[in-house]
C-alpha cells in the first residue's frame, strides 16, 4: 500500500462522529477501514480510504466543517516520532524545514513546502500543503484538516511570536469563509491554487524553548533508519513541475525539462523507460485537475481552462467531454447535486 498514512492523522473520528449523533461503524467498514486501528497510532490506513471516509461523514453529518472539527482532537504527537524532532529543532524555520524533508514519516503522498514568499500576503512566508496521489479523489475535508493541524502545530511551536497572516483554500469551502476565519483567526482566501498558511518572517525565527539535542538526535536517527524516502519516478517530477506551470505560458515541454534540469530528449528517454510520456502525464493531471476545479471551486469556466492551460475554454470543454463523457457545466452541476 503505497497510499499509506498514519492512522493518527485521523484521531478522534469516532469520537466526532458519536457528537454529532452518528455511529462511525457503518462509514469506517464502507471504506475498509478497521475501526480497531484508530487505537494505534503507528498502524497505517489507505489515504485514499481516509479521503473518501472524511468527505462521506462530512456529507452525512451535515457537517460542512468537519476537518476542522476533526483537528480539535489532534495535538502533535499524531506526527509520531516526527513530533519529537520538530519540538526539539533550535527554530520554527528549523523545524519546518526538517517537516518539509520528511513529510514521509505521515504519508509518502504529503508534500510540506515553505516558500521564500508568498503570492498573496506582502512580507510573509507561505507553508504550502499537497496530497500528491494519482486520480486524487475529493479532498476538501482533508486539506481542511492539514491546514487546521498545521496551523495548530507552527502555532505550539512558536508561542507567542506565532502571527498566521492569511490562509489560502484551493477549494471552494462549505461552510461559511467565516467559520473559517474564526477557527484561524485570519483572512481566508478560496480558489486559491495551493493549500497555504501565510506566516509572518519573525514566526520562522522564533527560538523554541526547553529544547533536548539529545531526543533531536535520537528521533532524527530512527526516522533515518525507518523512513528512507524512495527517489520520486521522472514521471512524479514531470507532475510536480506541471502542477506549477501548467496554468502559464511556460508550462512547455522544453521549460518542464529545464525545470528538472536536464534535455528534453533525456526527460522523454527516461518517462518512455517507465512506460510513459510527456503529453500523458500532462493530460492525466490535466484530467485529475479539472475535476477537482468543477466539482470542489466555483471558478469561471474561462479560469479553470487558464489554470489548465488550455489556449480557450472551448478546450476545456472538449477535453472534458473525452474525459467524463460531458460538458463541464454538466460535471459541475453533478458534483452540486451528488449527495
Amino acid at each position: 500500500m503505497d497510499d499509506w498514512v498514519r492512522a493518527s492523522g485521523i484521531r478522534g473520528y469516532a469520537a466526532l462522529m458519536r457528537s454529532l449523533g452518528h455511529s462511525p461503524t457503518a462509514q469506517l467498514r464502507r471504506y475498509g477501514i478497521d475501526e480497531n486501528a484508530l487505537g494505534r497510532d503507528d498502524a497505517m490506513v489507505s489515504l485514499r480510504a481516509v479521503m473518501h471516509l472524511l468527505e462521506a461523514s462530512a456529507a452525512q453529518t451535515a457537517c460542512d466543517d468537519f476537518g476542522l472539527r476533526l483537528s480539535r482532537y489532534h495535538d502533535i504527537d499524531v506526527l509520531g516520532p516526527l513530533s519529537i524532532a520538530l519540538q526539539n529543532a533550535p527554530t520554527v524555520r528549523d523545524a519546518m524545514a526538517f517537516a518539509a524533508q520528511h513529510a514521509c514519516v505521515q504519508s509518502p503522498c504529503l508534500a510540506y513546502a515553505v516558500h521564500a514568499s508568498s503570492e498573496i500576503v506582502k512580507d510573509a512566508v507561505e507553508v504550502s500543503i499537497e496530497i500528491g496521489l494519482a486520480h486524487r479523489p475529493a479532498q476538501r475535508q482533508t486539506i481542511d484538516l492539514c491546514l487546521a493541524d498545521s496551523h495548530t502545530f507552527t502555532r505550539l511551536l512558536a508561542d507567542d511570536r506565532y502571527r498566521l497572516l492569511g490562509v489560502s483554500l484551493p477549494h471552494t469551502p462549505l461552510a461559511a469563509v467565516s467559520t473559517y476565519e474564526r477557527f484561524f483567526g485570519a483572512r481566508v482566501w478560496v480558489d486559491q491554487p495551493r493549500a497555504s498558511l501565510h506566516l509572518a518572517r519573525s514566526t520562522l525565527s522564533a527560538d523554541l524553548r526547553s529544547v533536548n539535542a539529545t531526543l533531536r538526535r535520537i528521533a532524527e536517527d530512527y526516522i533515518a533508519r525507518h523512513f528512507e524516502r524512495g527517489e520520486a519516478s521522472v514521471a512524479d517530477r514531470v507532475r510536480q513541475v506541471l502542477r506549477q506551470t501548467l496554468g502559464l505560458s511556460e508550462h512547455s515541454k522544453q521549460r518542464v525539462a529545464d525545470g528538472l534540469a536536464m534535455h528534453p530528449r533525456t526527460m522523454q528517454r527516461r518517462l518512455a523507460a517507465e512506460s510513459t510520456d510527456f503529453e500523458t502525464v500532462r493530460d492525466e493531471l490535466r484530467k485529475e485537475l479539472a475535476l477537482h476545479y468543477l466539482c470542489e471551486t466555483t471558478l469561471p469556466l474561462a479560469q479553470v481552462a487558464m489554470r489548465l492551460g488550455f489556449p480557450a475554454q472551448s478546450a476545456l470543454s472538449r477535453a472534458c467531454r473525452q474525459w467524463y463523457g460531458v460538458t463541464p457545466m454538466a460535471l459541475r452541476r453533478q458534483a452540486i447535486t451528488r449527495p
